[in-house]
């Protein structure tokens, strides 16, 4: 198949953040497929055209559109907008099979839906966010007319879908209620790459001496981005209650966000800051292998609010991948996954003391966190190696091109 793969946000292993869609773009390319990838080069100083380049096999088209997490919302539509009408032309003029249009943000099925309908060619959505829930929910929508307009959009691309792939059980769930047809949905998580996260004591070695505040002691790791919704500051509050009961106890903080300002202020405060929590600059994907080699636990935690249980985080996957036991601070499928494999610490409905009290006995516990990460790495080979739901993807998307979508639910019905 001739596949148009439309993301905003694509990252190469090369730069920082996820790289779902070059993980699987570039199995579906080992698999005999022609991937296009369009989408947006965030940083300055490429100019205003579209250019291309070869990743791993991949034709990725970007084109210069400024994004950052330090946006304000205004202009983060203004961006959404952008793209997608640039976007919208150049997948008109690549002859293809198929449309694959990931999202966030929901303003991604413009181009997709526009490209399908042009070419008359079958399209998927693939939701990694219940937008527009959460942007309402956490207050950045508020106007009711861009509420509405952004329910109608949502409706709206999973109506023109032959299929629609959702990054959760609890995703599937808020499409299935916004009335689509639940036997075209499947549930592909953010995978595992287990062969790229092996653990590896040579580079934890490294990474742990490069660092007199650390050396022998104890790690809890957070690698991500400061947004909002990541809520990183619960971590400043949890080191707080650490550095009187467990004062060997370290927290490290990697990443950068809206928030890691405020963070920073919070954590200093606090009196936490270079004692026993440590903020270190956002890394390209290639260096968070031996930072999770070097972490005894690692974290995933939002603000408290319900509809974000639904997530599928790609640091909850990295740490299964690396054989680490999982600290999360909310409900939800991937807590309940934590508790049923007893590989990790699930801290929601729990006040910062008593969550204090249970890190501090844990990471302190050589054989639980044994025990906790060989659970964890066996989750990950076990249902959410990547070549395995790379493969339910391609399964999907040429269920889809035969105008069969569906059987999407028969190939992933995401039950663990």
């Amino acid at each position: 198949m001739r596949i148009i793969y439309l993301h905003q946000y694509f990252n190469t292993p090369e730069m920082p953040g996820g790289s779902r869609s070059y993980e699987m773009a570039r199995r579906l390319v080992k698999k005999g497929h022609e991937v296009h990838m369009i989408t947006s080069w965030r940083e300055s100083g490429k100019g205003k055209n579209w250019f291309e380049t070869n990743e791993n096999g991949i034709r990725v088209h970007w084109i210069p559109v400024t994004y950052s997490n330090h946006m304000g919302y205004a202009q983060r539509i203004k961006s959404f907008f952008k793209f997608a009408f640039k976007s919208a032309q150049k997948a008109k003029k690549i002859k293809a099979d198929i449309i694959f249009a990931t999202s966030t943000p929901l303003t991604i099925a413009f181009p997709a839906i526009y490209a399908s309908k042009r070419q008359k060619i079958p399209m998927i959505f693939e939701v990694r966010d219940l937008w527009p829930k959460i942007p309402i929910a956490i207050g950045a929508i508020k106007n009711p007319i861009v509420k509405k307009a952004s329910y109608w959009i949502e409706k709206w691309a999973y109506k023109n879908s032959e299929a629609v792939v959702a990054l959760s059980p609890g995703m599937k769930e808020g499409i299935i209620n916004a009335g689509y047809d639940h036997h075209r949905i499947a549930t592909i998580p953010n995978s595992c790459d287990n062969d790229f996260f092996n653990n590896n004591p040579d580079s934890a070695f490294i990474f742990r001496q490069q660092r007199e505040w650390l050396k022998d002691r104890p790690l809890l790791l957070y690698s991500g981005t400061f947004g909002k919704i990541n809520g990183v500051s619960y971590l400043v509050e949890l080191a707080n209650y650490l550095k009187d009961i467990a004062p060997e106890v370290r927290i490290l903080l990697v990443g950068d966000g809206v928030e890691r300002s405020k963070v920073y202020e919070k954590a200093k405060e606090a009196e936490v800051l270079e004692k026993n929590l440590f903020i270190e600059n956002k890394v390209s994907r290639t260096e968070i292998p031996a930072i999770l080699s070097a972490a005894d636990i690692s974290s995933s935690v939002v603000i408290d609010l319900p509809i974000l249980a639904a997530n599928s985080a790609n640091k909850f996957f990295d740490s299964l991948a690396a054989g680490r036991p999982v600290f999360l601070n909310y409900g939800g499928w991937q807590a309940e996954l934590i508790k049923n494999n007893n590989c990790g610490i699930v801290a929601c409905n729990k006040s910062l003391p008593e969550v204090a009290e249970i890190v501090a006995e844990k990471i302190q516990d050589t054989q639980w966190l044994k025990t906790a990460g060989n659970r964890a790495r066996k989750l990950a080979v076990k249902h959410f190696d990547r070549d395995k739901l790379a493969a339910q993807l391609e399964q999907v998307l040429s269920s889809a091109f035969h105008k069969k979508g569906y059987k999407a639910k028969s190939i992933a019905p995401g039950i663990y």
